[in-house]
């Protein structure tokens, strides 16, 4: 599928009764915007466009069963082409797992911990405090806005990965096969481990093995950079 005109298309919205501690939001192929908020409820709003010839499409359908979110569009036929984008409000306090098949994702202000897979798509978190694992298949990784995850695991097999905290980590686990890793720290001594098989290294941090703070950076193609922010 390709992107349909998304942003002129009507809004839909919905809200799932949940009282549940965590929450899996389970996605094919749409852009997600996800946020703790102080809300009852999962609150759902999605906007949907598409054509397809001889088919049908674009057809969309949600649901939340057992705490699973579930978000589907199908755009069928000899031709086709649909895009989605659907923005999730979630109750603070709810542990958010989140699975993309394809799109990108951006979650803001989770202070509970939060794991998020794009297949094909950028992963982007914006504030908020909870410890973090994130991975994309294809496209890059941003940690940014005063983002102060205790712990953070960072994957992408194609992309970059840009960290940026607000808080002294104790540790931070970074791996891309195909692109630069920059990582920004406050200041602090870190026990900092890793390298390119292919790029420029550069740790530009004060170090102390055992510091209790660790930093783990590994790139196969790309460039390396550990540095403080302060």
């Amino acid at each position: 599928c390709g992107a349909g005109d998304v942003e002129g298309a009507p809004v839909e919205r919905r809200v799932f009764e949940f009282a549940g501690e965590a929450l899996t939001v389970d996605s094919d192929d749409s852009e997600l915007v996800i946020t703790a908020a102080d809300v009852t409820g999962v609150r759902v709003e999605r906007q949907v466009d598409g054509w397809g010839f001889m088919g049908s499409g674009p057809e969309a359908s949600w649901k939340l069963v057992d705490g699973r979110l579930t978000l589907r569009v199908e755009c069928d036929g000899v031709a086709a082409s649909c895009g989605a984008v659907h923005r999730i409000q979630v109750p603070r306090g709810v542990a958010v797992t989140v699975e993309d098949g394809n799109g990108d994702v951006t979650a803001e202000g989770f202070d509970t911990p939060l794991k998020v897979r794009s297949d094909n798509g950028e992963v982007r978190v914006r504030r908020g405090g909870g410890a973090l694992d994130l991975g994309s298949g294809n496209g890059d990784v941003v940690v940014e806005d005063g983002v102060t995850a205790p712990e953070l695991v960072a994957r992408s097999d194609n992309g970059d990965v840009k960290i940026t905290l607000g808080a002294v980590p104790r540790k931070v686990d970074v791996v891309t096969d195909n692109g630069d890793v920059s990582v920004s720290v406050p200041r602090g001594e870190y026990e900092v481990a890793g390298g390119s098989d292919n790029g420029d290294v550069r740790f530009d941090v004060p170090r102390r093995d055992g510091s209790g703070h660790v930093v783990s950076v590994r790139t196969d193609n790309g460039d390396v950079v550990v540095r403080t922010v302060n």
